[in-house]
């Protein structure tokens, strides 16, 4: 078959120029619904919602719903009757509709897999294009491809991300195009480029993320190195920029997706919507994400990265609403489940460890856990954070602080745990000043987030700064009116050692232990 083509039952469906076919002989049907076709097609089987079909068949329009129906209609109409009524579009209740019967697209050919407006689906799409050698030595070629397949292959872990493969993304080698027709001909939504400069004993890497639909740059950093192990700095490169791509395009992501119609989103969609609620850490924040995780898991009942989220969700409500047994049930429950669902999944991984640690103190099963999100991808920031932060609170804190300086390095902006963690690690070492310059970070990052203050608070009251702690503990009061050490404690005292001179600091302050 053809690679610019998919077959499904004795149907055949041309890609590129949206034609379907029975037995060889052309199909007629209008635009609307051959639209429609290509979305349910590109699919691969999965289920897309009546929302996701407005979106991409009629972008920028209000429409009423029932105008996809009449083009499924018209769509079951033509296949039916030549297929004494085997149906292979499904109406799935509640949901949408998928195609059946699809034969699996090549994986070589990623290229071919866009929605009628040229992104790949589904979710985020990414193409990384050859890096530019700069060094006027065509040896040094094959340093800059074996950069950029690196790339590929750690940005190919990131689940949430779609990745046009290698063969596609450098059939423009050589050549001069413009980016926004690359991203249109490859269906990316965002380009990475680069390029490789070595001089002498030195290598310089620059490395860029754009927008594809606006040429606009979206980040970019320049790594000097020396080259020594020219694999050790290869693969060095490799981890820091795969480990800062995934959190600066989430956020460019969820910015995206503000935009779009509220009654228009995806499973996607809706988990990037609930994504800023998540990250208050507070219980405000969960009750605003859970129903957009609920509504996204009706819509994809296995996606692992929205049971991870309500993991986290259910997390801060049993550990800052109160310690109400059915939510720490659910909280171990969606983490356990999502571990299950998204085993590869480094960020899913990292997160369910996090909560089965805190919630179901299971040391072991969240070691595991953590193992195995940094077995998928060692540059992942979740992982990194939200580990050192267990390790910190286990004890462990040269390790915690390792992991989470080089969060920190990957990630300057995006910190999730790191700062916290290394606020607990430094505590535990007598650091004070330390502990207070990171728990100081954290709090800037989440201003709204109690933790950080008690952290603060803590290493305020170890440098003799007694008043400050004591302005510090009111304001985590105002910001969780139920903390006390004592419900602290329930997530975070497994080991007494750590947590004990934590809640004596917070006694002097004022915090009272019931």
């Amino acid at each position: 078959m053809d690679q610019d083509q998919i077959s499904f039952g004795p149907f055949r469906f041309d890609l590129g120029d949206s034609k379907l076919s029975f037995q060889g002989a052309p199909i007629s049907l209008g635009s609307r619904a051959l639209d429609i076709l290509r979305v349910l097609a590109l699919a691969k089987g999965n289920v897309v919602s009546k929302g996701r079909l407005l979106d991409e068949v009629w972008p920028g329009l209000v429409v009423e719903e029932n105008n996809i129906q009449v083009h499924i209609s018209a769509l079951r109409k033509e296949l039916d009757k030549r297929t004494d009524g085997e149906s292979f579009i499904v109406t799935v209740p509640g949901r949408g509709y998928r195609l059946v019967g699809l034969e699996r697209l090549p994986e070589t050919d990623r290229s071919q897999m866009r929605d009628p407006q040229g992104l790949a689906i589904p979710g985020a799409s990414i193409a990384v294009l050859p890096f530019q050698n700069m060094s006027g030595d065509p040896e040094q070629e094959y340093f800059a491809d074996g950069i950029v397949e690196d790339i590929i292959t750690g940005l190919s872990r990131i689940k949430w991300l779609f990745v046009i493969a290698r063969n596609s993304s450098f059939f423009h080698k050589g050549k001069t195009v413009d980016q926004k027709q690359i991203g249109h001909d490859l269906g990316a939504r965002y380009l990475v480029e680069g390029s490789v400069r070595k001089a002498g004993n030195r290598v310089r890497i620059t490395a860029q993320l754009i927008d594809a639909q606006t040429g606009g740059h979206l980040w970019a950093e320049r790594y000097d190195r020396l080259l020594g192990d020219i694999f050790s700095v290869q693969d060095e490169i490799t981890m820091s920029v795969v480990g800062a791509i995934e959190p600066n395009l989430r956020k460019v992501e969820i910015e995206r997706v503000k935009r779009k119609r509220p009654d228009n989103l995806d499973a996607y969609d809706l988990v990037l919507r609930a994504l800023p609620f998540v990250r208050t850490g507070m219980v405000q924040g969960a009750n605003a994400a859970i129903p957009l995780l609920r509504q996204a898991l009706e819509l994809e009942p296995e996606y692992a990265w929205a049971r991870a989220l309500l993991a986290q969700c259910f997390h801060f409500r049993f550990s800052r609403g109160g310690l109400g047994e059915a939510d720490r049930a659910a909280s171990t429950q969606y983490a356990r489940a999502a571990s299950a669902a998204g085993s590869d999944d480094a960020t899913t991984l990292a997160i369910a460890a996090m909560v089965i640690w805190f919630d179901g103190h299971d040391a072991a099963t969240a070691f595991e856990l953590f193992d195995r999100a940094l077995a998928v991808s060692n540059s992942n920031v979740v992982a990194l954070s939200n580990s050192a932060f267990v390790l910190a609170w286990m004890g462990n804190s040269e390790t915690a602080i390792e992991r989470a300086q080089r969060a920190i390095k990957l990630s300057p902006f995006d910190t999730s745990n790191s700062y916290l963690a290394l606020a607990v690690a430094h505590f535990h070492s007598k650091n004070y000043e330390n502990s207070r310059d990171a728990a100081e970070r954290a709090v800037e990052g989440n201003p709204a987030f109690s933790v950080p203050r008690a952290l603060l608070s803590a290493a305020l009251v170890r440098l003799n700064r007694k008043q400050e702690a004591i302005a510090e503990a009111r304001r985590l009061i105002d910001l969780d009116p139920t903390f006390t050490t004592r419900n602290w404690s329930v997530t975070v005292g497994m080991v007494p050692e750590v947590f004990v001179p934590f809640a004596n600091a917070l006694h002097d302050a004022g915090i009272a232990p019931k």
